[in-house]
């Protein structure tokens, strides 16, 4: 053996090529086998579960599911054409044959058993009540709703509906979750509610627009009497009340959380409180929740609680409850490919995740991105895919600066915000995520000075080439959409060609933190800008000031100094 493999290595030594060769051979043959066995092992769905022509959902417009590791590489070498008419899972010929003979419940039925073991454990938090139907315009479960297509499990729905106060919690399409106090659909067969969950392949999470629903059996009693209504003000009894706040109910006991109980009931997003009466209804142009009145006028006890204020009959005490307005949620992609690309253009940190949720709550279509992030599509976000050229988005997500890059688009919405809030959120989505935190030793280390150094100039030089390139720019300042959401929201969806609905804009008011937003607990217990670093800051402040000015636009806000 010991004389073989010296002949061997001698015959390699003097011809290096040939052991080079085979080599690569015996690599690209364990690749090939790595990857095989790795597709074998996705998941399956059915023909009933996607509209064979287009892969979509019934009944929404081009809403089908890909997966994003190893399936999505192979999924974006095909043609665009062929990747729109095929499944959006793959599947062995095995697999294929066995559900010819079976038929195409084969798989659903195993499914649909090991999602009922997995309920069974699930029992001593929640109660699996069955699979019913659900409508996009009309949802079932009418509280709120969060996606991820990644990392769904039955236990985070449940968790996070219960957390909330809600009696049932239910899963959709392997990954979305609904949560609400009455279910308000009829049932449907159990081998409907086919889809495995993203997050645990053992358990069911409902199917195309079919509910997996559970009833939480230990959602506290405190938790669902108080919940997290929102306290909205003080506002002036609309003129014509019954047309404005359509549900209504005399308490001669009256309290706070017993009116929000009841408007929670009868599903309605706002409970407002009239002495001893409760109304309840939506935010709409007879009652906009704009015109805040002196909250000593509403200043009255609650004849069920004395420390409490419960308004009077000219003066209302609003309350947004738990439930979702729903007028605003439905997005889908364009219907026929815009003729015209609009950027949403912003430094990175500014707010331009925030401002694409916005923009899909008030026109319903999804936006897009000059790049990819996995983890704002897994959010729902499912514009996040589509090539930026696509034409199927409302708008374009881009950071991008520079002559060439700018002047691809048609038009741009141009999203400012102050550079040393936008600096300190871009370090933390560095470092933290999209939604978490860089931590202590990042800010005292050498990572911030040197961030700063690089970034500051890229914010000024960022609004200058959009200021200077750009074909038709419409500047919307992050402290000005905050502060007055509903006009500049109005501004932005007139350059996008829609007519904003009022009543929309109204919805989106309710529902405008949308699942991207910092809690803004772990503030920094000091000014982590140096002397030196303000200075610079300062300087590139006005000069953005200086050429927004010049193009006869308002300068940057006064928040913005002193520093």
């Amino acid at each position: 053996m010991a004389k073989l493999l010296v002949k061997l290595q001698r015959y390699f030594r003097r011809k290096p090529v040939r052991f080079f060769t085979l080599l690569a051979l015996y690599l690209a043959a364990g690749s090939l086998v790595f990857l095989h066995s790795g597709f074998s092992r996705e998941p399956t769905v059915t023909g009933s579960q996607h509209n064979p022509g287009t892969g979509e959902r019934p009944g929404l417009p081009y809403l089908g599911v890909m997966q994003l590791s190893r399936g999505f590489k192979a999924m974006a070498m095909m043609p665009e054409r062929a990747r729109r008419h095929r499944p959006r899972f793959k599947s062995t010929s095995k697999e294929l044959a066995e559900r010819g003979k079976a038929g195409d419940y084969g798989s659903t039925r195993s499914r649909t058993l090991r999602g009922r073991s997995g309920r069974e454990k699930e029992e001593d938090r929640a109660r699996y009540i069955g699979c019913y139907v659900d409508n996009t315009r009309q949802r079932t479960l009418r509280g709120v709703s969060f996606f991820d297509y990644k990392k769904m499990t039955v236990f985070r729905c449940q968790d996070n509906c219960a957390e909330r106060g809600y009696l049932y919690a239910g899963l959709e399409f392997g990954a979305e979750c609904y949560c609400g106090h009455k279910i308000q659909a009829s049932n449907a067969s159990e081998s409907e509610c086919n889809m495995e969950c993203k997050g645990e392949r053992s358990n069911t999470c409902g199917g195309v627009n079919r509910l997996s629903i559970y009833r939480l059996e230990l959602a506290q009693e405190s938790a669902r009497r108080y919940g997290s209504a929102i306290f909205r003000g003080c506002f002036h009894r609309p003129d014509n009340i019954s047309i404005a706040l359509p549900a209504s109910q005399l308490m001669l006991n009256m309290s706070v959380d017993k009116c929000v109980d009841f408007c929670t009931e009868k599903e309605f997003p706002l409970a407002a409180l009239a002495g001893t009466t409760c109304h309840c209804g939506f935010p709409t142009t007879l009652f906009t929740l704009h015109e805040r009145e002196d909250e000593q006028l509403c200043a009255q006890k609650c004849a069920g609680e004395e420390f409490e204020s419960c308004g009077t009959t000219q003066y209302l005490l609003v309350y947004q409850t738990q439930v979702q307005d729903n007028r605003c949620m439905d997005r889908r992609f364009l219907p026929t490919r815009a003729k015209q690309l609009v950027a949403l253009a912003s430094f990175p940190g500014a707010g331009n995740t925030w401002a694409r949720h916005l923009i899909e709550l008030a026109t319903g279509f999804y936006t897009g991105s000059y790049y990819f992030d996995g983890s704002l599509y897994n959010k729902g976000f499912k514009g996040e895919r589509d090539h930026w050229r696509s034409g199927r988005t409302i708008c374009i997500k881009t950071h991008e600066s520079g002559q060439k890059e700018i002047e691809s688009f048609d038009s741009a919405i141009l999203l400012i915000r102050n550079p040393y809030k936008a600096l300190m959120a871009e370090f933390n989505r560095k470092y933290g995520g999209h939604i978490g935190f860089a931590a202590h030793a990042h800010w005292k280390g050498k990572e911030w000075p040197e961030f700063v150094a690089n970034y500051a100039p890229w914010w000024a030089t960022h609004t200058l080439d959009w200021l200077r390139y750009g074909k038709k720019v419409l500047v919307v300042h992050f402290e000005d959409l905050k502060r007055d959401l509903f006009v500049q929201l109005q501004r932005m969806v007139g350059l996008l060609g829609i007519t904003a609905c009022e009543d929309r804009l109204l919805c989106v008011e309710g529902q405008k933190d949308g699942n991207f937003k910092r809690s803004g607990l772990r503030k920094l217990e000091y000014d982590p800008y140096t002397p030196e670093m303000r200075k610079m800051i300062s300087g590139y402040i006005k000069t953005v000031d200086a050429a927004l000015k010049l193009r006869n636009l308002s300068g940057v806000p006064d928040d913005y100094y002193p520093r």
